[in-house]
């Protein structure tokens, strides 16, 4: 019961997701940079940022765990989630809850941060960003 409670919650989270503003998100999305850069494939920074994250480029479209050079959790790596923006604005409001809605209790996330506000319009964000 409480996975399906959980599991509607997330949904829930995720369905504004299409509504996002790319423009809010690029704001909301200097509180993600600590961790996370923006990097194009030839190199170019788009948002220069940390290293304790993958690099977000490209991030709409790809399977969560396959970013080249990073090395992720067991969990987000079971998940075989292909990035959308719904599953983004979920993930990023809460990376443990996401991860136990897919695969069960035990599923554990390295990522602590926890977006309170503006999941939707960061992911909007990312869309933009191929």
């Amino acid at each position: 019961m409480k996975r399906l409670i959980l599991s509607a919650a997330l949904i829930a989270l995720a369905l504004p997701a299409m509504a996002g503003d790319a423009a809010k998100g690029e704001t909301i999305f200097k509180q993600c940079k600590s961790c996370h850069a923006v990097t194009k494939p030839d190199g170019t920074e788009v948002v220069k940022g940390g290293k304790t994250g993958p690099n977000l480029w490209g991030v709409v479209g790809r399977v969560a765990g396959t970013a080249e050079g990073f090395k992720y959790g067991e969990s987000i790596v079971a998940s075989a989630v292909t990035w959308d923006e719904a599953g983004i604005a979920a993930w990023v409001t809460d990376p443990g809850a996401f991860l136990v809605a897919k695969l069960g209790d035990g599923a554990k996330s390295k990522m602590t941060f926890k977006l309170k506000a503006g999941g939707e319009d960061v992911a909007a964000y990312l869309a933009t960003l191929k």
